[in-house]
């Protein structure tokens, strides 16, 4: 294999007829100064033919702007991991191989920018040095490995498997594709030092990624993220020394039996069986969008007593997602042929999971028959309301011990729950976007319980555990994140499709419990607490011309704040890179490039460029002016909700106006 990465010597120089070619670009300025460079550090660093040739390749047909995307960066190790492009957007000879037109190459396209061999490569050496450095315990550090259903997975398992194994460290591996909360609950269930989920999530077919957890379960934050970041930056290449036989780690595969653990624990989400019992008749259609949600999903759901019909076209396992334009559960195009089976069928709501089944979209039908798509805020909010309202009238959560309950929420996330939480006299804590945030106060809660009764916390029940966090620190009743992230239990730490998949449905059978959808009972919510919509609107600048323009944009509003938007005075900005915040238990956030603009009229904006995609992100916001809540009359509630709409456009189209503007 072209790309086993130790078994080759570093050559000394690249070939010199390529050199030149290469100088002469960078004269002429066709190629940048950092992708020659990175073009040069890989070449003299290796003899892997598949390099050269493919550079080479590029640069005789004259493909400097891929050559630039390819190469102006190392694709850095950020605080969650890696995620690029496994397959460029255009793919060399030596990259398609043996493969034919319109199959995936035979392997991932070279860059220093890109997910591939080499990346993945000096990534989970630099994980594996911090792990064993780390490692205090008796044996052999270890991690949890799983991956998703996108192209080279079984590829990139094999190599981290390898790395990790020559180097010393035991894997636990899913021998099939599994999802990411998966990955997170085996890390704590097995007791295993870290984690790594090989997936890019939601995003196009191309992309690959890598993702590293903690030994608790979640993402890794600080101080451990810089440390294993200071490890990765630190290896100089691909190549390395297999430590003796002896010393070498082991395999331990993981199939069923771990997936009958994860189902367990799921079963305990539902909060109400009797209630979901006497409205068997509830219809769901469930589509996995080729990822990994339908090995887990579908079953509990049925389970649990659900009627679950899947999509057939899409039950299949298959990294080009070949049914939608994207795997994205929050767009109507990846829902409709579940949609379509859903109007064919008379199923009441249609869920969608994506690739790593980390992420969960909706589609439910109106009281007039329509099938509605609910945001992501939207579909949080109810299932926030819905676990408040049961665990109160359960007594569980009562006036003894509503303080020590919380709702975890990103600041970008509605403020609708903050008013539902507030409803039921429940705490809300913002954390920064990334579910590793949420992940951290899960962590800080079960540190606060004694020691001497959190020692075999991981094995107590969720009623054990729950009675612990509402006596010594505090009781998560539900996180999310408005794209499309929930979660309802601290068994495992990051956002769970799977998991929401049966909060949801329960939500769907109260509401039908009652003779009104899931669209009515959001509505209960606005003529209680007044019309909360929210939007994005993302700006796409990819390559290595666009990262330049997204770093400008954004900096263009810590330099030069807006004053007024669309009629309406800002009274505050906040700038979450430069200036010090805490949250509401008094804990500091951790600077991050985004601003958080509050109009006076009640309306709000937020721009963050994405951590993960080429892409600027603006986060909009209708909401009622402060001291301004309800609706008095249901019957006002379509005016009301007509006036919202027209107020939430038309700042959309001034913000992104402005945008423009900013971008010159």
């Amino acid at each position: 294999q072209l790309q086993s990465s130790h078994h080759f010597l570093p050559c000394e120089i690249m070939n010199s007829e390529l050199s030149a070619t290469l100088h002469t670009a960078l004269a002429s300025g066709d190629l940048l100064l950092s992708s020659h460079e990175n073009i040069t550090a890989l070449l003299d660093s290796s003899d892997n033919p598949l390099y050269e040739s493919s550079v080479a390749y590029l640069a005789s047909e004259g493909k400097w702007k891929e050559l630039n995307n390819r190469f102006f960066k190392k694709l850095a190790f950020g605080t969650g991991g890696l995620r690029g492009r496994s397959i460029g957007e255009i793919v060399t000879p030596a990259e398609r191989g043996s493969a034919g037109e319109g199959e995936r190459p035979e392997f991932p396209c070279v860059g220093t920018g890109n997910m591939n061999f080499y990346n993945l490569t000096r990534a989970t050496l630099g994980l594996v040095r911090h792990l064993l450095q780390a490692h205090t315990g008796e044996g052999r550090p270890s991690l949890a490995l799983a991956r998703d259903t996108r192209y080279f997975g079984q590829e990139f398992a094999d190599c981290v498997t390898r790395v990790a194994t020559e180097n010393g460290v035991d894997v636990y591996l899913f021998t099939h594709p599994r999802s990411t909360p998966h990955l997170s609950f085996a890390v704590r269930h097995l007791g295993t030092t870290s984690g790594i989920v090989l997936t890019a999530s939601h995003n196009p077919p191309h992309d690959n990624g890598f993702k590293v957890y903690g030994s608790d379960g979640a993402q890794i934050v600080e101080p451990e993220a810089s440390a294993i970041i200071a490890e990765v930056e630190a290896v100089s290449g691909e190549s390395y020394e297999p430590v003796p036989e002896e010393k070498r780690g082991q395999v331990f595969p993981l199939g069923e039996e771990m997936d009958e653990v994860y189902l367990a624990r799921l079963e305990t989400l539902l909060l109400d069986p009797a209630m979901v019992k006497s409205q068997s008749d509830l219809k769901i259609v469930f589509t996995n969008i080729h990822g990994t949600g339908g090995t887990i999903s579908p079953k509990i759901l049925r389970r649990l007593g659900f009627q679950c019909d899947t999509v057939p076209a899409q039950d299949i396992e298959d990294g080009a997602f070949p049914t939608v334009k994207s795997p994205n559960p929050e767009n109507a195009e990846a829902l409709q042929m579940a949609v379509d089976q859903a109007e064919a069928s008379g199923a009441d709501i249609v869920i969608g999971t994506d690739p790593d089944a980390d992420r969960m979209g909706v589609v439910v039908r109106n009281q007039h028959g329509k099938m509605t798509l609910l945001t992501g805020n939207q579909i949080g909010s109810l299932m926030a309301y819905y676990r408040l309202l049961a665990f109160t009238e359960q007594g569980i959560v009562n006036k003894s011990n509503r303080d020590n309950a919380v709702i975890v929420k990103t600041f970008v996330t509605t403020e609708l729950q903050t008013a539902v939480a507030g409803h039921f006299g429940v705490g809300v804590v913002n954390t920064l976007t990334g579910f590793k945030y949420i992940g951290g106060k899960l962590r800080k809660y079960e540190a606060q319980i004694p020691a001497e009764l959190r020692e075999n916390y991981r094995q107590l029940s969720d009623t054990e555990s729950r009675d612990l966090r509402l006596k010594y620190s505090r009781f998560f009743v539900f996180g999310g994140e408005e794209s499309y992230g929930y979660l309802g239990s601290d068994f495992l730490r990051d956002k769970d499709a799977n998991g929401a998949a049966v909060m949801f449905a329960e939500v769907a059978a109260f509401a039908k419990s009652k003779g009104i959808t899931c669209v009515e009972l959001l509505d209960e919510l606005f003529i209680r607490h007044g019309v909360y919509l929210e939007g994005q609107h993302a700006e796409t600048l990819a390559g290595a011309d666009g990262a330049a323009q997204i770093q400008k944009l954004a900096q263009s509003y810590v330099d030069s704040p807006p004053r007024e938007i669309d009629g309406s005075t800002v009274i505050r900005v906040r700038d979450f890179a430069n200036e010090n915040f805490v949250d509401e238990e008094g804990d500091e956030i951790p600077k991050e490039k985004m601003i958080f603009v509050d109009l006076e009229d009640g309306r709000a904006f937020a721009v963050r460029p994405s951590g993960t995609e080429p892409k600027i992100k603006y986060y909009l916001y209708q909401r009622p002016r402060s001291g301004h809540s309800g609706i008095e009359l249901p019957e006002e509630l379509a005016s009301a909700k007509a006036i919202a709409q027209r107020a939430f456009d038309s700042l959309k189209a001034a913000v992104v106006a402005d945008m423009r503007v900013r971008l010159g």
